[in-house]
C-alpha cells in the first residue's frame, strides 16, 4: 500500500487551523477508492468526508470494487473528468496500471495518491502526480513482525504462523510481507503456511479453515479481514487458548478483539487521519499554498494494554457510519 521506505513522516495539524488550509473557491474534488470490502477505506471514507465538509468542497466519491478492477478505475477516472473535477484523489488498484497514460487518462486534472503507492511515470523521470498521501507498509509488516519477534526470540522454542497477507500481487502485501520477514529472521518463529487471496471474508474464512484443519499452528497472522474472521473460527473450535491473532493493520472488528483480548497486536496507519490529509493536501494545492509531497501519520502500535482514544479517533470511523458518496459544497 504505500510508497518509498524513505517517508517524511509528518502530521500538519496546524493545518486544520491555518486559513490557507480552507477553500477559497467551492472546488470539485472525485476521491476514488480500490473498494470499501472493509472497514479500512470506510474509514479513509469518513475522513475525508469530514474535511470536505470543513473545507466547503464538492467532494464525490467512487470504489473500484477490489484490485483485479483496473478497467473499472480508469473508467472512473475517466467519469472524474467528464464531472469537472479540478482535483483527482486517487487510491490505485495497481501501483503501475496509469504509469504510461496518468496525465491523459485525467487531461491535467492535478492526481494525489491517497494511501496506496503510485508510480505515475518511468523512472528516472518525476512523478507525473502532485502528492500523496500514505505510510510506508513495510514498516507496518516490521512491526507486526517485531512484536512476535520479542515474544519469540531465538533459541525459546519453535513458534509456527500462518501467514494471510491478503492479495498476493495487489494493496501493501509485498512491502508488508517484506517487513514481516525481516522482522522475524532472527527469532525462532517460522511461516509454515501461507494463504494468499482477495479481502472478502468468504474466501478468508475459507482459508482460515483449510488453515485451522491441516496446520499446526501457533498464530495466525495476517490482514483485518482475515483476523476478524479468525475471531470467530478459532473461537468456535475453542482454540483460544491454542491459536494467537495477530492483524497487519487495524479494523473495527480488530479493534473490539483487541478490548476482548481475542487480538493481541495491531499496528495503525490512523485511516481517518489520511482521509483528511488527503482533501488538505488536494485544496492546499489548488489555493496555491501546497503543502509537502508526501504527507505520513505516525504509525502506531496497539495491544489490548495500549489503546489511546486519539489515536483511535485518528483512525476509526464512528460505529454507526455508513459510506458517503458525495458531499456538497457550503457557503461559507
Amino acid at each position: 500500500m504505500k510508497l518509498t521506505f524513505h517517508l517524511i513522516y509528518i502530521i500538519l495539524f496546524s493545518v486544520f487551523l491555518s486559513p490557507l488550509a480552507h477553500a477559497k473557491t467551492p472546488w470539485k474534488l472525485c476521491a476514488i477508492y480500490p473498494h470499501l470490502k472493509d472497514s479500512y477505506w470506510l474509514s479513509v471514507n469518513y475522513g475525508m468526508v469530514k474535511e470536505a465538509k470543513a473545507q466547503h468542497v464538492e467532494l464525490t466519491v467512487y470504489e473500484s470494487g477490489g484490485y483485479p478492477n483496473v478497467e473499472r478505475q480508469t473508467q472512473q477516472i475517466e467519469q472524474c473528468v467528464l464531472n469537472g473535477s479540478d482535483a483527482i484523489i486517487l487510491g490505485t488498484v495497481d501501483p503501475m496500471a496509469f504509469q504510461a497514460n496518468l496525465i491523459t487518462l485525467t487531461k491535467g486534472i492535478p492526481v494525489f495518491a491517497t494511501v496506496n503507492q503510485l508510480i505515475s511515470s518511468y523512472p528516472p523521470a518525476t512523478p507525473v502526480h502532485h502528492g500523496e498521501v500514505g505510510v510506508d507498509w513495510y514498516e507496518m509488516g516490521y512491526k507486526t513482525g517485531e512484536f512476535l519477534a520479542k515474544r519469540h526470540p531465538k533459541d525459546s522454542g519453535i513458534t509456527y504462523i500462518g501467514w494471510l497477507p491478503g492479495p498476493k500481487t495487489r494493496g501493501g502485501t509485498k512491502p508488508v510481507t517484506q517487513g514481516f520477514n525481516d522482522a522475524i529472521k532472527d527469532s525462532d518463529i517460522i511461516v509454515s503456511a501461507t494463504y494468499w487471496g482477495d479481502n472478502s471474508k468468504e474466501l478468508q474464512r475459507n482459508l482460515i479453515q483449510d488453515a485451522l484443519q491441516t496446520e499446526k499452528l501457533d498464530y495466525l497472522v495476517g490482514g483485518a479481514v482475515a483476523i476478524e474472521v479468525a475471531i470467530s473460527e478459532v473461537a468456535s473450535r475453542k482454540m483460544q487458548n491454542q491459536v494467537g491473532l495477530v492483524s497487519t493493520y487495524l479494523s473495527h472488528a480488530v479493534y473490539r478483539g483487541l478490548l476482548r483480548n481475542r487480538v493481541l497486536f495491531s499496528p495503525t496507519d490512523k485511516m481517518v487521519l489520511q482521509g483528511q490529509l488527503s482533501i488538505q493536501q488536494a485544496v492546499s494545492y489548488l489555493n496555491k499554498h501546497p503543502l509537502s509531497f508526501q504527507l505520513s501519520p505516525k504509525i502506531e502500535a496497539l495491544t489490548p494494554q495500549h489503546l489511546p482514544k486519539k489515536v483511535l479517533e485518528e483512525s476509526l470511523s464512528p460505529a454507526e457510519y455508513r459510506p458517503t458518496f458525495f458531499v456538497s459544497a457550503e457557503k461559507q
